[in-house]
């Protein structure tokens, strides 16, 4: 059995950092100086792997020290180690974007899907060929779904992340009423009283009639119509250009470059009419669990939602709990 001291010297990873030293240099002097230590301390050194390799190692021979049998036999596995060791402890510096091979699953709104796939395709095309995607809907509690796993990314209004989460604003937009071309709101200045008068669809995963807009024209004493509710915004925005319907989608702020979540719109042909009520701003975030903060391959896939959903700005401030904003559209 062995002893204490040569259990715990079989354990510390510095022994073997020693090892290659003194059977690279053959000299309890120059591997002190190569380890950047004192040859006192070396020797002490050399003493413990004697003891726990139960072998001299370095025996001199006149002015010289040469390794034995077992030294030699552990010349090349002993710098092996070294080298494993050293690229097991360095930090992550980068990783080449072409290598990677991976899948990441993403759950995103239909509208924030709808608005994504095209860019992170383009740049997964253009700089990592080996990466695809699958995007899920907003079918999962997110917080569980990213703590396990099963989803890399959540993207859209972040209002219930875990505290651990990390979360990115991305994009501030505004909502805006959309109508089909000649429809009658477009013909006159757009009043909260004919906007109240007009039929709403409502996008609510959860089926609900009212939102934010509700709130609004309530301070104005006035009630909206809502036909229909409707889990998807691309199905209500497909509704409203075959009808009167009216439906609320984000648009950029004013000065601000154009979003590609208003790209389905304008594809649609749905004509954009400002909101005559204030109406609280739609955050777009994308939400992580810390365990791939550092990891290089998701800090591609950040970088590249980034670029889709908010071209030409930097990271964004946010990185701890998500602040409650509104959820996407309606509600």
């Amino acid at each position: 059995m062995n002893s204490p001291d040569t259990a715990a010297s079989a354990l510390d990873a510095n022994l073997a950092v020693a090892l290659d030293a003194l059977l690279a240099e053959h000299s309890v002097t120059r591997a002190a100086a190569r380890l950047q230590t004192s040859p006192a301390a070396m020797s002490r050194t050399l003493a413990r792997l004697r003891r726990t390799l139960q072998d001299p190692l370095l025996v001199r021979a006149g002015q010289t020290m040469v390794p034995t049998p077992r030294a030699q036999a552990l010349r090349e596995e002993a710098a092996a180690v070294v080298q494993r060791l050293g690229a097991l402890l360095s930090p992550d510096t980068g990783v080449d974007p072409a290598t990677l091979r991976s899948t990441f699953t993403l759950q995103a709104a239909d509208l924030v899907g709808a608005a994504l796939a095209p860019g992170l395709l383009r740049l997964a095309e253009q700089e990592a060929p080996g990466v695809s995607f699958r995007l899920r809907a907003e079918e999962l509690e997110a917080g569980p779904a990213l703590r396990d796993g099963r989803i890399d990314l959540e993207v859209g209004s972040i209002d219930h992340v875990d505290p651990e989460t990390r979360v990115e604003e991305l994009v501030s937009l505004r909502m805006v009423a959309a109508v089909r071309p000649g429809h009658p709101l477009t013909e006159g200045a757009l009043t909260p009283t004919r906007l109240a008068a007009a039929d709403h669809v409502a996008v609510s995963r959860r089926g609900r009639f009212t939102g934010p807009l509700d709130t609004a024209l309530a301070r104005q004493d006035l009630r909206r119509r809502v036909s229909v509710v409707l889990p998807s915004h691309l199905a209500a925005m497909a509704l409203a250009a075959r009808s009167d319907i009216v439906c609320l989608v984000p648009a950029a702020l004013p000065g601000a470059a154009a979003s590609p979540l208003t790209g389905d719109a304008v594809a649609l042909g749905l004509h954009l009419l400002d909101m005559p009520v204030e109406l609280p701003p739609l955050t777009v975030g994308m939400a992580w669990h810390p365990r791939h903060a550092a990891d290089r391959a998701h800090h591609w896939l950040r970088n590249a939602v980034r670029r889709t959903l908010a071209p030409g700005q930097g990271p964004g401030r946010g990185t701890g709990q998500g602040p409650g904003q509104a959820r996407a559209a309606d509600h």
